[in-house]
């Protein structure tokens, strides 16, 4: 089974390294995948969403690096642009799906 834990939006930065490219909207769901007892499976976890620049300029460029997303409450989230409609990728920082890093 699997359940959205949580849906969030707002503006935010795009960063390279620490460099803010560009100022962003934002959209994120996060779902999170349960084992049959209710408990969390940390391995099974997905995050889906897009960004909107909001100056008028192509995304050609960013699209395939590997960017962070800083959220308007200061988390950051590693992301990979997908495409030029700003459809993103979360890039997870280990393959355990963990959150401990």
């Amino acid at each position: 089974m699997v359940k959205l834990v949580e849906e969030t939006s707002g503006t935010g930065e795009l960063l390279l390294k620490s460099l803010v490219l560009r100022q962003v909207r934002y959209r994120i769901k996060v779902f999170q995948g349960m084992f049959g007892n209710g408990m969390p499976n940390p391995t099974q976890r997905t995050v889906e969403g897009s960004i909107d620049f909001e100056e008028e300029t192509s995304v050609a460029d960013l699209v395939g690096a590997s960017l962070t997303l800083k959220l308007e409450d200061g988390r950051r989230l590693g992301v990979t642009i997908a495409d030029d409609a700003g459809t993103i990728q979360h890039r997870p920082f280990c393959t355990t799906g963990c959150s401990c890093c």
